[in-house]
């Protein structure tokens, strides 16, 4: 399953991946963060592994990210895997004018396993995007009120 789209945010490229690249402000917009961890590697650069904490009500999520290539100011491309679904993501930055920016991102999913993770992408897979599209649309709120 994948879906992509383009999101344009009102301020400079520049000021948009500097804080897309910081963990720091990952709780600003993703609804349960609760902190980054690196495994190894080096933050930020190809190759470094990171676990993620969420919390969602009385559930807890765990994720481990793999940076694949970061290309920023311009690309941004990782893994992540979940004990139930392993997905994809690449992100584009592209400066439209001096205080305008386009966000472009595709997300792939691509193993999902257990009985419910399957069920719920199957019959309801505009679940991901939409919480991918929400995420993006809280990032860009985030962004532009700094």
């Amino acid at each position: 399953m994948k879906f992509s789209g383009t999101i344009e945010i009102n301020k400079p490229r520049s000021l948009v991946v500097k804080y897309f690249a910081d963990p720091e402000y990952l709780g600003e917009y993703q609804d349960g963060f609760i902190k980054k961890e690196l495994v190894s590697g080096t933050q930020g650069q190809d190759g470094a592994v990171s676990k993620m904490y969420y919390k969602y009500g009385k559930r807890d999520m765990e994720l481990k990210e793999t940076i694949i290539a970061n290309r920023l100011p311009d690309s941004f491309e990782s893994s992540y895997h979940h004990k139930h679904m392993d997905n994809t993501m690449k992100c584009k930055f592209t400066a439209i004018n001096d205080n305008r920016t386009r966000y472009d991102y595709e997300f792939e999913y691509v193993r999902f396993s257990g009985f419910m993770p399957k069920l719920i992408a199957t019959l309801f897979p505009g679940m991901y995007r939409k919480q991918g599209e929400k995420w993006l649309q809280q990032f860009k709120t985030f962004i532009e009120s700094q």
